[in-house]
């Protein structure tokens, strides 16, 4: 850690990243607890988090905004399913509205953080446009992700340095890159492939999405017709509140159902693909996973747009495997080649927590994938840091939310028994569960197992199952079980 003659800035409360889950924390603080500071700080010069850094064409949500936007900031346009571009617009209107906007500090990128028990306190290492200073904190609410913005999921293509026309990773999207009358290739069959294809459809000379396994892909209506109804009648804010209710707990219902129930869900997604796919896709080969729903998350496509490129004669689909990579295209273990110009490789992310960053407890490094998780929310062995991750299967906001809320209620137990600390505690035996406290089935999810914090699936070391769990666990959990807090006076005793 750097030494004490730089600059210091002390909070209450810091929290890291001014996305969706950053904004949202800072209100949650705002009017839970209006007389503890606080601080955002946020490693970019813009707002938005994932929203405002990818710039693949259509970048959009993958979820209703009635569920994945602010509980307490309403949506105002008739369409549900936003692009990047609109949400952005819309976190930065809710962060100005609310007031936590002016919270914000850009280019404040956490390199370090440090907690001293004799202290009581964070110190956090700050790089700001290559300048260091230092912030103080008693808690630390971190809402940056789940995932690099430097690195992407390692998943080689074999032979790519063979291939001669370009490479573009959509995590690092040219913003000038122009793909007309050119030969593309998107391997990957994730949300970021199904989102491409559609939007690159109509200038690519031919479009092949090249898929080593399927993926459900699932339709969406833009727009609710019950909500332009009551548009008319009601105030926005009761309209949102209701296409809240009802988007939220039906996708509870939903993906419950096709977790008990995997052959009923595969049957309802799957039942009417052969209307909406062209003759020449085969539903078998190519909407046929492995996987039951909603063990991975479900690939979203808006009004059938995914559906509807398929028909046009320049795109098509193929589920197969990489043979190697040539100058000119693709050779797969079927003996076929695919022609390109270009590839796209939309083959995942890097998963990490707390942006990479090992914390520092007095002096040690805390691996945090070797540490279990309470309630999903707080790391056993590090004290006043709460990680707010929200759901990777179902919509992210709802879980987030629910993750800062029980933050926030730990909190309201330390003012409550005078403590300046708390912290997880665990007891280990030999031969305890060790599950992924997220129970997210996808590649990269799986191969950054080693990352993620784990659960034993009991008592209040369980992972993020539902909704209605965490809810729960907020209202009616004891904020005592697993935990153990330092009061004021015991360390002044000292």
């Amino acid at each position: 850690m750097a030494g004490t003659e730089l600059p210091i800035e002390e909070h209450d409360i810091v929290i890291i990243g001014a996305g969706l889950s950053g904004v949202n924390a800072a209100h949650r603080l705002r009017t839970e607890l209006p007389h503890r500071s606080f601080v955002i700080l946020e490693a970019r010069d813009v707002i938005g988090g994932t929203w405002s850094f990818f710039k693949y064409p259509g970048m959009r949500s993958d979820s209703s905004l009635r569920s994945f936007g602010f509980p307490w900031y309403p949506w105002k346009h008739s369409h549900k399913i936003a692009t990047a571009a609109e949400l952005c617009e819309y976190i930065e209107d809710a962060a100005r509205t609310d007031g936590s906007y002016d919270k914000i500090q850009f280019q404040h990128r956490v390199v370090q953080s440090d907690w001293s028990s004799e202290e009581q306190k964070w110190t956090l290492e700050i790089d700001n446009n290559g300048s260091k200073k230092l912030f103080k904190a008693n808690f630390l609410f971190t809402c940056n992700g789940y995932y690099s913005y430097e690195k992407a999921m390692q998943s080689p293509v074999p032979g790519i340095e063979n291939f001669e026309g370009e490479v573009v990773h959509p995590q690092w999207w040219p913003e000038d890159l122009d793909y007309s009358d050119k030969r593309v290739v998107i391997i990957g069959s994730g949300a970021t492939a199904i989102t491409l294809l559609p939007e690159m459809a109509d200038k690519a000379k031919s479009l092949t999405m090249l898929q080593r396994t399927p993926s459900y892909v699932v339709s969406m209506d833009r727009s609710s017709k019950m909500e332009k109804f009551l548009s008319a009648w009601l105030p926005l804010t009761w309209v949102h509140w209701i296409g809240r209710c009802i988007d939220m707990w039906f996708e509870v219902f939903i993906s419950e159902l096709c977790l008990l129930s995997p052959r009923l869900g595969r049957f309802l997604i799957t039942q009417d693909l052969d209307k909406k796919l062209p003759k020449k896709v085969d539903a078998a080969i190519h909407f046929n996973p492995t996987y039951g729903p909603f063990q991975q998350r479900l690939c979203l496509t808006p009004d059938d747009e995914f559906f509807n490129a398929l028909h046009r004669d320049n795109v098509e689909i193929v589920t197969d495997v990489i043979d190697t990579t040539e100058k000119d295209g693709i050779l797969l273990k079927s003996g076929r080649k695919l022609p390109a110009d270009m590839i796209v490789t939309a083959t995942g992310l890097h998963v990490q927590i707390l942006s990479g960053i090992r914390p520092r407890v007095d002096g040690k490094d805390i691996d945090v994938g070797q540490q279990y998780a309470w309630r999903g929310c707080l790391i056993e062995g590090i004290p006043n840091l709460a990680t707010v991750f929200g759901y990777v299967t179902t919509t992210w906001t709802p879980g987030a939310d629910s993750m800062t809320k029980l933050g926030i209620r730990v909190l309201k137990q330390m003012e409550a028994d005078d403590a300046s600390s708390v912290v997880p505690f665990i007891e280990r035996t030999e031969g305890m569960p060790r599950f992924l406290s997220t129970n997210a089935k996808s590649s990269y999810f799986v191969k950054a197992a080693d990352r993620i914090p784990k659960v034993t699936g009991k008592g209040p070391f369980y992972g993020r199952l539902n909704l209605v769990v965490d809810l729960w666990a907020l209202w009616f959990g004891s904020m005592r079980d697993g935990l153990v807090y330092t009061k004021r006076e015991a360390k002044k005793t000292k």
